[in-house]
């Protein structure tokens, strides 16, 4: 009787683990989508800009607010922007794989099978 007990203590211990990797993985992947659509309104805005004269006035929302700026402001900001979630976004793409590669070598070391 105490053996089925630890058996089942450790099966419900292996199941939780598994939830948590599942659910850092979904996390993690949430995250890189909204980043990459983020990612790709910035390359949508930058190519509409790049034609237009650098003196034209523009509209930039910030934190909620609609300012006037130029392009020539604009565009350079935008670029910074850009750059930056592109590195955070590698960043995340690093951390899901690293995480995954965890789950399978956790998943093989308990000899865990998942089934569905």
């Amino acid at each position: 009787m105490a053996s089925q007990s630890a058996a089942s203590k450790r099966q419900q211990e292996l199941q939780l683990q598994y939830s948590n990797y599942k659910s850092t993985l979904q996390q993690l992947a949430q995250k890189i989508g909204d980043i990459e659509q983020e990612t790709e309104e910035h390359k949508l805005v930058l190519e509409t800009l790049a034609p237009l004269p650098k003196d034209r006035t523009c509209f930039r929302l910030i934190n909620g607010v609609l300012v006037e700026r130029t392009v020539g402001d604009v565009v350079p900001a935008l670029e910074t922007t850009s750059e930056g979630l592109k590195k955070v976004l590698e960043g995340l793409v690093k951390d899901y794989k690293k995480k995954q590669e965890e789950m399978e070598t956790w998943k093989a070391k308990n000899n865990v099978q998942v089934v569905r």
